[in-house]
């Protein structure tokens, strides 16, 4: 008797799209999509966890965890750039444990033509191979760049619609239609076509609006509810938002060298994770002339921690606000709108001084 293989993977913002994509393509396989991250997520991961790491840990293993629940038999596990590529062997290890039966992929450091890694791909699909895979992980890739190209945008504009959830709507019909999509070109036909619509929503946006860039950690930045969904807080204030970090201009785009270069006032050496593109969105943020800078990281996330005093420098030399935020278990929601609240208001006392100045 075939054992039907059901695959999940950690929720991860919207970036469950593509990785679904990939399950079916390339794994021949169905996939397992864990509920959205929640304080439960968090509650899971935390009870089996161990106490001082990085909340990022246990959002993913509360999620690999649900998703076990809902009864899945391969987990992939997730890794990064710094102590995150460590943490899929502990989560495999504490899975294993806790007494649930599955088969584990480790994508940390993925590399293509490793052999072990398409070992362990064809222990799901024995017909899987390197074309196969490079063919879907291509169009995966095209998926990813249309989820960043359309947040990007939502993010920048969602604070002014005139009719409150008309981009949420039309963003939620994308995302369903997203999971059937099977050619380049329909990934590029859906694109264009709700770019349009989101383009046709009807907005009010002041010209003097006060703007807003968002720095920070990797999964603390592009999971919202690890932040408190801060973005969302910000716009519904009446504030343009923009972020530059995600997985097409990291991941996807070898651009860290050049940025290197781009901060060498700052940064000499290269700080781990999202180091690098941290320092380098604040320093553009600032000389766009932003009204202020949102820092989100996980607490205890060393790299972040250690840029610190660079954005305290670029703030004192660009007189641009940073708000730093980290957040762990026991992060109160309430402490964090009442800090982002005193931020706005700071932030729109400020732009309200300068004008009566100018006047």
């Amino acid at each position: 008797m075939n054992v039907v293989n059901k695959v999940a993977f950690p929720r991860f913002g919207n970036y469950h799209v593509p990785v679904s994509f990939l399950i079916k393509k390339v794994l021949n396989a169905v996939p397992i999509i864990p509920p959205n991250t929640s304080r439960k997520t968090l509650e899971i991961g935390a009870k089996h966890a161990p106490d001082f790491i990085c909340v990022p840990f246990k959002f993913t293993l509360g999620s690999m965890i649900e998703a076990l629940e809902m009864g899945a038999n391969v987990i992939i596990g997730i890794g990064g750039t710094c102590r995150l590529s460590y943490y899929p062997e502990l989560q495999q290890q504490i899975l294993t444990d806790l007494g649930y039966k599955f088969k584990f992929i480790n994508t940390s450091n993925l590399n293509f033509r490793d052999p072990k890694f398409l070992a362990s791909l064809k222990e799901i699909n024995p017909e899987v191979n390197g074309s196969m895979l490079i063919k879907y992980w291509l169009l995966a890739k095209e998926l990813v760049k249309a989820v960043d190209q359309c947040e990007t945008f939502i993010r920048s504009n969602v604070g002014f619609e005139v009719q409150k959830g008309s981009f949420d709507k039309l963003y939620n019909e994308l995302i369903s239609k997203f999971y059937t999509v099977e050619t380049k070109d329909e990934i590029i036909s859906l694109l264009n076509e709700y770019m349009e619509k989101f383009k046709n929503v009807e907005i009010s946006k002041p010209k003097n609006c006060l703007r807003v860039g968002v720095i920070g950690e990797y999964y603390t930045i592009m999971e919202p509810y690890s932040n408190h969904f801060i973005e969302r807080e910000l716009a519904e204030n009446g504030i343009e938002v923009f972020r530059n970090l995600n997985v097409s201009s990291t991941f996807f785009a070898d651009t860290r060298p050049s940025l290197l270069k781009n901060i060498s006032k700052w940064l000499k050496f290269e700080g781990g994770a999202s180091t690098v593109y941290t320092i380098n969105d604040a320093k553009e943020f600032a000389e766009k002339g932003f009204d202020g800078i949102v820092h989100l990281k996980s607490f205890g996330c060393t790299p972040e921690t250690d840029m610190l005093p660079v954005l305290q420098n670029i703030s004192n030399e660009y007189n641009i606000p940073i708000l730093y935020l980290s957040f762990d278990t026991q992060t109160s929601e309430t402490g964090i709108k009442t800090r982002l609240e005193a931020f706005i208001d700071m932030l729109q006392f400020k732009n309200n001084k300068v004008t009566e100045e100018v006047e």
